[in-house]
């Protein structure tokens, strides 16, 4: 089985703070996680200075403060990437983020040269983002919360626009052209993985509907993962059983900490439970081969049973229901010929519990 690619989302829960930022990348390195990843935006270009707050964030925030202002709060700047950006190589897990506007995109990519862009589920419905993106050629992790099948279609379809680098001008017509074409196809399934995800911190476990999962492998033929907001780790290793080839989920060094997601998020020692976890499944998910293994060729003999002598028996004597029973050990004549021995002539003496050869 090949091994679930874990992104740690740090997102916002930095707070603001490259000292955080770092210490939540030591957070990633010691969970085991592949990749760690933030989000890179610029307030101006990401809400209206009008724009409300979730219910969530105005649980965990200052009900009075508008999202621009919480948002302002929470940007990393340029050097602070550049800074994290060197920091991970450092500590050998890759650095992701999430570009929130185009200026951010090409930040990303032209600068920083990431290796992948995660795009979140409100951006689904972004065709000029969505299009900028697969310009540049980078694989993609592609949230769907809040979407249906349809709508993933129309978001691939601008991918595979994108990575085609069309001459055409972008129209619906053009994007579907460039879909069901055989290079688009072939583009797409080899540069985008699209994450399940429910839009809601925390998530709720009822409508968390894993099985998905199967449903978007089947329909789109692609990678498929997993992005959790739900609390705990028992649904996020549930979809590595399931096949997720990702599994993205939010952390923090402290839920009390102050901020719109700490209270969603796991802490540090719960992120190397999951990882671990994840691990775990991965080995026990084996190979599909119904065969004893390894470990129980040891055991087969004692615990399996053989025909045996249920009293003496002489030489010559028939076989019956009253003197042939089954018993361990199993290394002798296997109770499934139990009924061939019937009606047969001892072809020697028995003692109790010997057995029938």
């Amino acid at each position: 089985m090949r091994k679930t690619y874990i992104i740690a989302e740090a997102g916002v829960n930095h707070n603001g703070s490259i000292e955080l930022a770092r210490s939540l990348v030591d957070a990633a390195v010691e969970a085991g996680a592949n990749a760690v990843k933030f989000q890179t935006f610029k307030a101006e270009n990401l809400v209206s200075k009008k724009a409300p707050k979730a219910t969530y964030q105005k649980q965990t925030t200052d009900n009075e403060e508008s999202q621009f202002d919480m948002l302002k709060k929470l940007q990393l700047s340029e050097q602070d990437h550049f800074d994290l950006v060197e920091y991970c190589e450092q500590r050998a897990i890759d650095f992701i983020s999430t570009p929130f506007d185009i200026d951010s995109l090409h930040f990303l990519t032209h600068r920083l040269n990431v290796k992948s862009l995660k795009l979140s589920s409100g951006e689904i419905t972004n065709g000029p983002l969505l299009l900028e993106a697969s310009k540049t050629g980078k694989p993609i992790f592609l949230s769907t919360g809040m979407s249906t099948l349809s709508e993933i279609e129309a978001a691939l379809s601008v991918l595979a626009f994108g990575y085609l680098n069309s001459t055409e001008s972008p129209s619906k017509a053009q994007f579907q052209n460039a879909y069901f074409s055989d290079e688009g196809q072939k583009l797409i399934k080899t540069n985008v993985t699209l994450l399940h995800c429910t839009t809601e911190y925390p998530a709720p476990l009822e409508e968390v509907n894993l099985k998905v999962l199967h449903t978007m492998k089947h329909a789109f033929s692609l990678e498929v993962g997993y992005s959790d907001h739900t609390k705990g780790i028992a649904i996020p290793v549930a979809a590595a059983t399931m096949g997720a080839s990702v599994i993205e989920k939010h952390f923090t060094l402290d839920r009390n900490m102050p901020g719109p997601d700490h209270q969603a998020s796991l802490e540090p020692h719960e992120l190397k439970e999951m990882v671990q976890s994840i691990r775990d499944v991965e080995l026990a998910m084996g190979n599909s081969l119904k065969v004893p293994v390894k470990s129980e060729l040891n055991n087969i003999n004692i615990v399996r049973k053989s025909i045996v002598a249920l009293e003496e028996i002489k030489q010559g004597e028939i076989f019956s229901h009253h003197n042939l029973g089954v018993k361990r050990p199993g290394n002798g004549i296997s109770p499934m010929l139990y009924w061939d021995y019937l009606g047969k002539e001892a072809a020697k003496n028995y003692s109790q519990d010997d057995e029938i050869v």
